[in-house]
This record gives structure tokens, sequence and C-alpha cells, in this order.
């Protein structure tokens, strides 16, 4: 009953017309942001930034305009991942596999409606969750150290055979490609360069929004002007405009088990939304892909991670406020910018600033309402895209791809690892190579590291740390069960094709 008055008092404060105003305005926002490839929810929140401390709005108002820029970048990054192949964000490329199918088979409006209602159901059960959990699960998440986070990696990539492709020596080959790019910069610990070649822009490393949007956009460019030259470009079916809410309905279970994971992997910090949208991919790809049509364009391929990355989004928000420890990239801005406001975030903020706390989670639940009531109306806009001639969409795609990268950081030296990232993805896409593991072993083998690393600082070297604990034990046999699986899968898929080919014959 406590949860439920303070609740209200907080949507007491959601409520009046500006903070009305800025959770509309950042909805629509956040929904264009994301959709433009390279730019993403932690870029599209940072640009707004300065906008809260120009007007002087206070933290409350400033978190619920950020917050629903942050949810509406969400939603908006499937956009371009169904319709165009090419990733918003780097969570919405779990998105891809089985979205764009759906687009080339003339279902782009059942696509994007899945995806649009399988956001707003991850969303909210985030939502909820934050609601009624967040000390719970914030005690958890902490008892989560390095050597634990390390396990729960271990157990990312061993589940990355399942994600795309037939070959595992190709799928292998791609994330040991990505981990191998992960290691690109100042050593995390002794501070030596490490595959810079005395180029300083090395020193960070690879940015992975640069190498993503060179993967899929640059690439996909490629791969056109070769059909163009060789044959002409057959243009996809539109389709209907308007969705079939029966496939909707028969999605809703992938849509709240993504979501379960989702938001599991949202409130560890440093876990975010890429790995959300990715475990909540392949979970549902065991469970469901019993006819093999996962990646061919299956309607739960999409509504899974859609609500997997929307959960974790959510859930992300959890460690931040209870704990002052970021979730995701986009609250450790987030957080940065309510520590430049004087408010820290930590276990006393909800006794002492209860309603920037339950104003921002009620406007949440609004946030999503809205989303949902933005983003389903213009599907049949987003449709209608597909109905612009190739010639006049690609260079507007190379366009905004040239401009969102160098929007993020002004180098040029970042357009070019952009072309370099495209012109490897097209080579290894001739060779029928996914770039999805690629992309995942970029983006989580920079953590790996270097919680392997502080762990192994911790106990001096001493490599049982890394099964000493239940959590790593707990992820570890998980990790064999799911190898031990995955083969049986694979020997019993193998034997009913060799079967069925017998009977064919």
């Amino acid at each position: 009953m406590e949860t439920l008055s303070l609740l209200a008092s907080g949507f007491d404060v959601a409520m009046t017309p500006l903070n009305i105003g800025l959770l509309l305005m950042g909805c629509f926002v956040g929904t264009l942001l994301g959709a433009l490839p390279g730019l993403g929810p932690v870029n599209g929140v940072a640009v707004l930034i300065p906008l809260t401390f120009t007007f002087g709005f206070d933290p409350t108002s400033s978190m619920i305009l950020l917050s629903a820029v942050y949810f509406g970048c969400m939603y908006g990054g499937r956009i371009s991942s169904i319709l165009l192949n090419i990733p918003g964000d780097e969570p919405a490329i779990m998105t891809t596999l089985d979205g764009y199918p759906m687009a080339v088979q003339g279902q782009a409006a059942n696509a994007l409606a899945i995806s649009g209602v399988a956001s707003f159901v991850g969303a909210t059960i985030a939502v909820i969750g934050l609601s009624l959990f967040a000390p719970l699960l914030a005690r958890a998440a902490i008892h989560f150290g390095p050597a634990d986070y390390f396990a729960l990696y271990i157990l990312a990539f061993a589940t990355i055979g399942g994600i795309a492709g037939v070959d595992p020596r190709k799928t292998l080959l791609s994330a040991l490609i990505g981990l191998l790019f992960a290691t690109v910069g100042i050593d995390p610990i002794s501070g030596v360069p490490r595959y810079t070649y005395e180029n300083y822009h090395l020193f960070d490393g690879i940015e992975p929004i640069v190498a993503l949007v060179g993967l899929f956009a640059i690439s996909e460019i490629l791969m056109l002007l070769e059909k163009s030259v060789k044959d002409r470009i057959k243009a996809i079916p539109v389709g209907g405009w308007l969705p079939d809410w029966s496939t909707i309905w028969k999605t809703r279970w992938a849509m709240l088990r993504g979501s379960g994971v989702g938001f599991v992997a949202g409130v560890l910090p440093g876990a975010g939304a890429s790995l959300g949208s990715f475990m909540a991919y392949v979970a549902e790809k065991q469970t469901s892909n019993k006819k093999g049509t996962f990646g061919k364009g299956d309607p739960r391929g999409v509504a899974a991670p859609e609500s997997g990355n929307n959960a974790a989004a959510g859930g992300a928000l959890i460690p931040m406020l209870s704990l002052g420890v970021p979730g995701s990239g986009t609250t450790a801005v987030l957080l940065a910018m309510l520590i430049s406001l004087n408010v820290q975030p930590g276990p006393l903020l909800f006794e002492r600033q209860p309603e920037l706390v339950w104003g921002l989670v009620a406007s949440l639940y609004m946030a999503n309402v809205a989303l949902l009531v933005l983003n389903l109306p213009m599907i049949g806009v987003f449709t209608r895209l597909m109905m612009t001639p190739t010639w006049a969409l690609m260079p507007i795609v190379a366009a905004v791809t040239f401009v969102g990268v160098y929007g993020i950081s002004n180098s040029v030296f970042d357009l070019e690892m952009m072309v370099f990232f495209g012109v490897l993805g097209y080579l290894l896409r001739k060779l029928d190579v996914s770039l999805v593991p690629l992309v995942l072993g970029l983006l989580l083998g920079g953590d790996m590291e270097r919680n392997l690393r502080r762990a192994m600082s911790i106990s001096d070297g001493d490599w049982s740390i890394l099964i000493a604990s239940p959590i790593s034990i707990t992820l570890y046999i998980m990790t064999a069960g799911f190898l031990a699986l995955s083969i049986w899968l694979a020997v019993r898929d193998h034997k009913q094709t060799k079967s069925e080919r017998m009977t064919e014959g």
C-alpha cells in the first residue's frame, strides 16, 4: 500500500503541464533520434542535456525529459533495423535478424507493430519491477563481483553460436574478430597502448557505434551497389499498411519471456540493453525454434529482442537510482547529470527526494503509453518508406550515416574507421559470415577482459577466484547446460534432416 501511495504522489508530480509537455517532446524526439543509424540513446540523451540547463529545469523535470528521450530511442531503434537492415543502435542489432526478412517478405507493418507492442510490454514490465522490487533487486545485483561478471560473459559467448548462421566455425571466427578489435586501446591495468600503432585516435579503443554503423549501413550500401551493377534491384514488397493483430497475439509469450530475461540483464550494473536483447533472442530461439524459422522472418524473433532491450533499459535505472551505479551507458549519462544538479543517487535518494524518484517512475508509465500511441499510427508512414526507390533511398542513408557519425565526435578518423568496417562487413557478408557475433564480441569483449583482470588482481593471480562464488558456479553450470542442449539439438536436427532426405529419396 505504501508503494501505491508513493506512486500516486508521483503521478501528481508527473502530470503537471510542464512535465507532460516535456514527456511528450522527449518521446517524439527520442523516437526520431533512435531511428537515425548511429545516434542511439546515449547520444540522444547527451544532445538534450544542455537544453535542461538552458531553461533551468529542476532535477525532476530534467529526468522526466531525458528518460522519455531514453525510452523513445529504444523504441525508435527498431525502425531502421526492420526497414533498412541497419540497426539504429547496438541493442537493435538482434531485431535485424528476423525484422528485415519480414520486411522483405512484405510484412513490414507486422514487424513494426510487433516490435512496438513488444517494446511497450518490455518497458512496462521493467517499470513495474522498478516500482515494486528496486530495493530487493539492487541488493541482489550488488553481490555480483568481477569473477561473477566474467562468468556471465562466458555464458553470453557460449550462446553466441545460436544467434545466426548454420556454420559454427564462421560464427566463432566472427566473434573472435570482434574480441580482437575489443583489445585495441590502452591496457586497462598496465596503461600500455595495444595495437594502436602510435595512432592516438585508437588510445580509447574502437568506438562501438562507429563499427556498428560501418558494418551494417556501409556494407548494406556496398551490397546494393554490387546488385545494381550486376542486375536491377528488385523493389521490396510493401505489403499491407495495417498489422495483423492475430500475429501479434501469437508472440505474446515471446514478449513476456524476453521481458523477463532482459529485465534481469538490465538490473545487473554494466550489462545493459545490448546483453538483454541478445540473451532474450537466444533464449527464445532455443525455446521456440522447432521449425528452424528464426533468422528467416519469424515474428517471435522480433518480439523477444525488442521486449528484452526495452526491459533492460528500464531495469538499468534500478542500480542507478538505488546504488548510484549506472546500469548502462545511457544511465551513466543520466547519473552524471543528476550529480551536476547536486542530486546524489543511492539508497538515501528514495527517502530524501521521493518526489524525484516516484515522479520519474510515474512518468515512465505515461511515456510507455505515449510511445505506443505515437508509434502504432505511424506504421503506415514507416512502411511507405519501402516504396522509395533504392537509387534515391541509399544516398540519403549514406548522407545521414556520415553526418550522424561525424556529429558524435567531429572526427574525420571516425569516418575512416566507419568505412573500414563497412568494407570488412561487405567482405564477411560475401563469405556468409554473420556480422552479429563480431559486434557482440566488440561490445562485450572489453567488459569481459576488465572483469577478468580485476578478479585476478583481487586474488593475486589465483585462478580459483573464478569459481569461488555460488553465483559464478551457477553461471558456469548454466553455460555447460546450454552447450549440452545446443549439441543435443544440433544432433537431433541433423538426424531429422537426414531422415527427411532418405524419405524423399
